[in-house]
């Protein structure tokens, strides 16, 4: 198997609503919008996101984001009118969780140097 990239997949009840929100959470407007009901956000060669208008699967998806460092991260969302929750310790890693308008999860995890 030679998987090249890896789409991670989150489901909406509308995608107008959530656009919004995503747009904020990521800092910028999706890269397309390839058929209707479905916006793609690219981060690199390899990591991108599919925001996809499903009613029947809406707030059942959990979205990992890795992101470094993290404090600086909640402040932006904070300044962006989101509403992150507390960053959290874990073993190896930090994490901060949210919910999106359709309560799907979206958690970021940052690892910890030492």
């Amino acid at each position: 198997m030679s998987i090249q990239t890896v789409f991670a997949h989150v489901s909406c009840a509308d995608l107008k609503t959530s656009l919004h929100w995503y747009e904020k959470l990521f800092g910028k407007a999706p890269i397309r919008q390839p058929m209707p009901g479905l916006a793609e956000w690219q981060f690199t060669d390899s990591a991108e996101v599919q925001l996809f208008e499903d009613k029947t699967h809406a707030g059942h998806s959990t979205l990992t984001l890795g992101v470094l460092p993290i404090e600086p991260e909640r402040q932006r969302l904070v300044d962006a009118g989101l509403n992150p929750g507390p960053i959290e310790e874990a073993d190896d890693y930090f994490i901060m969780r949210m919910r999106d308008p359709d309560q799907n999860l979206v958690v970021f995890a940052s690892a910890k140097h030492g």
